[in-house]
């Protein structure tokens, strides 16, 4: 069954996601563009470094040429900002990015960027839905689409980084004299990072940047337990920072000089303060209905509104479009900033964070420690449990007056189920990109954090 959830259509290779039905949905996407105004029709297609991706890549590619749609196909594989960029500052119709994002190595996925370049929402999606087996995949051999230049093959980095390297100040940041450790996470970050900042004197190493289709058996999602050997790395070697990018470049996570894992959690209302108190941004602050209650306190500090949305990036790309926030992201790593494109970026949101040491002159350490002091620590806690073994729906759990104690003052049922009592919060909601249900929660204690989630581990099995 091909259905598209919270960002794309997600499939297990060779089960789903397959040659076949990755045409069915190309042709069905070429139905939808040719119904659509635009006089010339083109498409930008990129990939990232899952098993098989590029030549599903081509796959796609062959299916939009043989309709009559110009492609422009990179050349290597790119992070999914990329192609986001290049939708909006190429001025093409719609992009197609080839990845899971962070998903396991048996997935693979297809993922559909407007003009504006940021994600289609449930309108497109849909109406891509509708088409899908309307018409049977039309198709051209790709040397032959190479030849009467129907697809061109392109270096979509080039220019992508030529922007980027103006959105930032880069004088300041390239004065920074420090010791960064990047994962990769075997994905399609590369070096992007260091080819923005290029000349800096900061030293910039990698690890897990080699070509792995299998990730070294891990998710190459930005979460603590994926990154040890990371943590290790910055605390043996000294690293003033570190970086993690997942399989496809567009969420982030950090480590600071001391090894501590920093989530988007932390990230983005930080960033949230450089972008409206020094870049002097407009505009208020976008969270997702699993967001940390901190970002609600610091827009209160900032004086601008903080709005929430369920969760996916395409819900924080709308308030973008709608000129309503300067910066905006999600718990899973995903942040976006006015100015640039209505879409999350994690090479960017770092670079952005190296501006705001430079600006500030202080250590990242530094930074995390002022912030606690002002807004205190909150911990956040999640777990996964395989649609499988959820018996019920989750509208039928039965759910408790009170939580570790706690009286739940608020439901919130914008996206799942949210038990909402004082300093603390627990969640409930199943994954729109992979079968799992998710538990979430957040409270003033680490401890009690994952209690919670112990809490509500219990309550999903005993559906």
């Amino acid at each position: 069954m091909i259905k598209f959830g919270t960002d794309g259509w997600r499939a297990v290779i060779a089960e789903d996601f397959t040659f076949e039905n990755v045409k069915i949905v190309s042709q069905a996407i070429a139905d939808y563009l040719k119904g659509q105004p635009a006089k010339k029709k083109k498409i930008v297609v990129g990939y990232d470094r899952r098993f098989l991706s590029k030549e599903f890549a081509e796959t796609a590619s062959c299916v939009f040429a043989a309709n009559g749609i110009k492609v422009a196909l990179s050349d290597r594989d790119v992070p999914t900002p990329t192609v986001s960029f290049h939708c909006l500052y190429g001025k093409y119709d719609l992009g197609i990015m080839i990845t899971a994002s962070h998903n396991p190595a048996k997935f693979n996925g297809l993922k559909i960027k407007t003009s504006e370049g940021g994600s289609a929402d449930k309108q497109v999606t849909d109406a891509v839905e509708k088409l899908l087996g309307k018409n049977n995949p039309k198709n051209i051999d790709m040397s032959l689409a190479r030849e009467n230049k129907s697809i061109k093959e392109k270096d979509l980095t080039a220019e992508h980084v030529k922007f980027l390297r103006r959105l930032i100040d880069l004088k300041k940041v390239q004065k920074a004299k420090l010791k960064i450790l990047v994962d990769n996470m075997y994905g399609s970050g590369d070096s992007f990072v260091e080819r923005i900042l290029k000349p800096c004197r900061s030293k910039i190493d990698y690890i897990h940047n080699e070509f792995n289709p299998s990730f070294g058996g891990i998710h190459p999602e930005p979460v603590e337990s994926n990154v040890k050997e990371l943590i290790a790395r910055v605390k043996k070697d000294k690293y003033d920072l570190g970086l993690i990018l997942d399989g496809d470049a567009d969420r982030i996570a950090m480590v600071d000089g001391r090894g501590n894992y920093i989530n988007a959690q932390v990230i983005l209302p930080i960033l949230a303060m450089h972008m409206i108190k020094n870049r002097k941004a407009s505009g208020g602050i976008g969270k997702t209905v699993v967001g940390s209650n901190v970002i609600d306190k610091v827009a209160l500090d900032l004086g601008v509104p903080c709005y929430e949305t369920p969760v996916g990036f395409k819900y924080i790309s709308n308030l973008f479009k709608q000129n309503l926030i300067c910066i905006g992201g999600e718990e899973a790593g995903g942040i976006g900033v006015k100015g640039y494109i209505p879409e999350r970026d994690g090479s960017v949101s770092f670079v952005l964070m190296l501006e705001m040491l430079s600006q500030e002159k202080k250590n990242f350490n530094e930074v995390l420690a002022d912030f606690y002091r002002r807004y205190g620590r909150y911990y956040y806690s999640r777990t996964a449990i395989p649609v499988k073994s959820v018996k019920k729906s989750l509208d039928d759990m039965k759910l408790p007056k009170d939580i570790c104690g706690k009286k739940i003052q608020r439901i919130n049922k914008l996206d799942g189920i949210k038990l909402i009592a004082q300093d603390s919060w627990l969640m409930f909601r199943k994954s729109g990109t992979e079968p799992i249900v998710r538990v979430y929660a957040e409270s003033r204690s680490k401890k009690e954090s994952q209690r919670l989630v112990d809490i509500g581990t219990k309550m999903i099995y005993a559906l």
